[in-house]
């Protein structure tokens, strides 16, 4: 099911680890980002665009994870942007001949059969510098950079107010590190995005995260600044008593306390440290 967070903006959510797919109306079509992620559900939101007769004419990836590089043939062969570092990984990974199974493994197990990966990853790199989606419909700024993955992206859509922030500024989430990719600084690369969205923040109404729930303005700078304390702990070597860890985590999130535990292990194979921050 759509449902509207802006003027011409709308969300699609999955169920179980709640991605957020966000159509953008334009004049002759919509642009469908990050779009999943069974194939149920992207037939659901396959059949509400063809409800009100909005055909695909865009999509973009705001990072190369698996589950924000889906396609479903029913939106069509319209072109399907993605930054020239996040196509470059993409294009990596799909020149192994066992890139199916590689993907797999990282599926969850409960929806793994229902993951069409037949059009997986087949991403456009936008050439270096780019700013703005090349496309009819309102002016959709990109905003690169490294935190999270390679070739993150983050989208303004300037006319309606809206961030959909990727991988990042999430109420159920964590930030989650490029710990194993290679990333020099993963904790700064982190704080650098979160920056280049506190520089936006007073153009922004509604923020849409790639899993969680979508925000209003006061609530994007809520969660910068959640986010910032937690990578700066990190960084700090002290414990960010993150609400999202632990007892107070919401239900159906608890897992997100391995996520922590693991990010802090990786940190600690890396500079040294304990790994249990103090």
């Amino acid at each position: 099911m759509l449902t509207q967070v802006a003027d011409g903006v709308l969300v699609h959510q999955s169920d179980l680890i709640q991605n957020n797919a966000v159509v953008v109306q334009g004049t002759a079509g919509v642009l469908l980002v990050d779009p999943g992620i069974t194939g149920d559900e992207m037939a659901c939101l396959a059949a509400d665009l063809r409800a009100v007769g909005q055909p695909v004419v865009a999509g973009f990836a705001t990072h190369p994870d698996w589950d924000h590089v889906l396609w479903y043939a029913e939106f069509g062969e319209a072109p399907r942007y993605g930054t020239a570092r996040c196509a470059a990984a993409l294009q990596d990974l799909l020149s192994n001949a066992d890139w199916k199974a590689r993907v797999a493994e990282g599926l969850p197990s409960e929806v793994a059969d229902d993951i069409p990966l037949d059009l997986f990853g087949l991403i456009t790199g936008l050439p270096a510098g780019t700013t703005h989606l090349p496309w009819d419909g309102p002016k959709v700024r990109v905003i690169e950079h490294q935190g999270h993955a390679p070739g993150h992206a983050a989208l303004l859509i300037e006319e309606r107010g809206v961030l959909v922030a990727g991988d990042m500024l999430s109420d159920v989430l964590v930030p989650m590190l490029d710990l194993y990719g290679t990333a020099d600084d993963p904790l700064e690369d982190y704080l650098a995005g979160l920056r280049l969205f506190a520089d936006v923040a007073d153009d922004v109404t509604v923020v849409v995260p790639g899993h969680g729930s979508v925000g209003g303005a006061d609530e994007l700078r809520a969660r910068i600044n959640q986010d910032r304390a937690y990578v700066r702990a990190l960084r700090d070597g002290q414990d960010p008593t993150d609400p999202r860890v632990g007892s107070s985590a919401k239900p159906g999130w608890e897992w997100v306390s391995d996520v922590h535990t693991s990010q802090l292990q990786r940190l600690a194979e890396r500079t040294g440290r304990d790994a249990t921050p103090g």
